[in-house]
C-alpha cells in the first residue's frame, strides 16, 4: 500500500490543485495535533495551509460534519464513513451537490487511543504510525502494538472503508472490504423483557453530563435549533433529571435511525465513555432487515423512514 507520507503527499497535492483550478473555495482535512496521537480539522485555502494535511489513523473527526456550515465550493478529504455522511447531507438536501468535492482515501480503518493508553500506561511523548503498527515511545522507553489490536469498535465492521463510487476522485488503494455487522452482541438483549431493555439503555447512559458533545460531532444532528433547546414547546428539562436524559438519548436515536453511517463520532467525542452507537446498532439492524438500506452509498436513493410511497406496504398507515 501507499506509505502515509506519500499518500499525505498527493492529499497536499490534490488539495492545492482544487484551490488553484476554483472547484473548491475550501477544503476541509485534518492537520497534527498539538499533542501525540491527535488530530485536529483544517479548513486550507492556501497553499501553505495545504500544506498541513495529513492522513492519520487517529482521525476520528468525521470531517462531514462542517460540511453544511459553507455555502460554496467545498471540497473534504473524506475516509468511507465521512464521504457517506456527505452523501446523505446531500440527499437530505443540506448541501448542494455541485458545490461539494469528496477525494476519498481508502481507509484501513481508525485507532483507539484508549485502548492504547490501557495496553501502555506510561506517558507517551511521541507516535509513529504506518498501515499496521503503532509505534510508541517516551522518556527512555519504546514500544509498538498491531494496529488491528487496538481498532475502534465502529471500525471493526465498516462496510465502506474505501469511498468508491462516491467520491469524485480516490487517493490509496482500496482496501478489502469486511463483512457487515451481524449485530450478534445485540441478540441477548432483544430477547430480554421490556423491563430488562429498559435497565440496560439506561444504565448506558447514567453517567451523562448532558454536554451534547456526541451531537455536535454528529453529521446527521445539523438542526437550526435542537429539540432539546426548544422552549416553544420545551421537551426537555436543562436538569440531570434521569428520565429526561434518558429521553435525549432515545428521540437522538430515532432522529439518527437509518441515516446513522456508524462514524463512532459521537462516542469518540463523549467524555464518559458512553457507548453510544448501541442505541443506534438496535435501529440501523431493523432498517437494514426490513428495507435492505445502507446510508450514503447513494446519490438517489433517500432514507426509508423519510421517503413515502402511495403503494407502500406498511400496515400502519390503514
Amino acid at each position: 500500500m501507499t506509505s502515509l507520507p506519500d499518500l499525505n503527499q498527493k492529499i497536499q497535492s490534490a488539495a492545492k490543485r482544487l484551490l488553484a483550478e476554483g472547484k473548491a473555495e475550501v477544503v476541509i482535512g485534518c492537520r497534527q495535533g498539538t499533542t501525540p496521537m491527535t488530530v485536529a480539522p483544517i479548513f486550507c485555502r492556501t497553499e501553505d495551509d495545504c500544506n498541513q494535511l495529513i492522513w492519520s489513523n487517529f482521525a476520528k473527526i468525521n470531517l462531514a460534519t462542517y460540511l453544511p456550515k459553507y455555502p460554496g465550493k467545498v471540497a473534504i478529504i473524506a475516509k468511507g464513513c465521512d464521504a457517506r455522511s456527505a452523501v446523505g447531507q446531500v440527499v437530505e438536501k443540506q448541501i448542494e451537490r455541485e458545490n461539494l468535492y469528496i477525494v476519498g482515501v481508502a481507509c484501513g480503518g481508525l485507532v483507539d487511543v484508549e485502548q492504547i493508553q490501557a495496553r501502555e500506561p506510561r506517558p507517551i511523548r511521541a507516535a509513529e504510525e504506518d498501515w499496521a503498527t503503532i509505534k510508541l515511545s517516551g522518556d527512555g522507553w519504546s514500544s509498538s502494538l498491531p494496529k488491528e489490536d487496538v481498532l475502534r469498535r465502529n471500525c471493526k465492521t465498516c462496510v465502506s472503508r474505501t469511498p468508491e463510487g462516491v467520491a469524485d476522485e480516490l487517493i490509496g488503494e482500496p482496501t478489502e472490504a469486511l463483512p457487515a455487522d451481524d449485530y450478534a452482541d445485540l441478540k441477548a438483549l432483544a430477547g430480554q423483557s421490556l423491563e430488562e431493555k429498559m435497565a440496560y439503555f439506561k444504565g448506558l447512559v447514567k453517567n451523562c453530563l448532558r454536554c451534547y458533545a456526541c451531537r455536535n460531532a454528529c453529521p446527521l444532528c445539523y438542526c437550526p435549533v435542537c429539540f432539546v433547546d426548544e422552549t416553544r414547546p420545551q421537551w426537555l428539562g436543562k436538569s440531570q433529571d434521569e428520565m429526561d436524559t434518558f429521553t435525549f438519548h432515545l428521540l437522538r436515536a430515532f432522529h439518527c435511525s437509518g441515516r446513522c453511517t456508524s462514524c463512532g463520532g459521537c462516542e469518540a467525542a463523549c467524555p464518559m465513555d458512553i457507548k453510544l452507537r448501541e442505541f443506534n446498532r438496535l435501529l440501523d439492524e431493523e432498517v437494514q432487515k426490513d428495507w435492505n438500506y445502507l446510508p450514503g452509498l447513494s446519490w438517489d436513493q433517500t432514507p426509508p423512514l423519510t421517503t413515502y410511497r402511495p403503494d407502500d406496504e406498511a400496515d400502519f398507515i390503514k
